[in-house]
């Protein structure tokens, strides 16, 4: 079994930023690509940015430029750094990890941009 452990979501102001953190544990041989997608209320989930084992990053374009996805693998950590954020980047956050035995979701964090 694999556990993911989110943190760093929160209430912030237009422009600023959050840097959010994902944590793999458990059962892992290795882990493969990782990243974080995000949800609003009645909308699909969207992918907002990937990378790969070898450090390759792929990016939603509406947060390119302002997101930065990294991964520390001796941790099996991602992170996702948030600037210039907009309201319109409100939403949960969800870590996601390919270990090649199975994908895996965290459990969520809330992200709030208002002033």
């Amino acid at each position: 079994q694999v556990q993911l452990v989110e943190s760093g979501g929160g209430l912030v102001q237009p422009g600023g930023s959050l840097r959010l953190s994902c944590a793999a544990s458990g059962s892992i041989f290795r882990v493969y690509a990782m990243g974080w997608y995000r949800q609003t209320p009645g909308k699909q989930r969207e992918l907002v940015a990937t990378i790969t084992s070898g450090g390759s990053t792929n990016y939603a374009y509406s947060v390119k430029g302002r997101f930065t996805i990294t991964r520390d693998n001796a941790k099996n950590t991602v992170y996702l750094q948030l600037n210039s954020l907009k309201p319109e980047d409100t939403a949960v956050y969800y870590c996601h990890v390919n270990t090649g035995a199975g994908y895996y979701w965290g459990q969520g964090t809330q992200v709030t941009v208002s002033s």
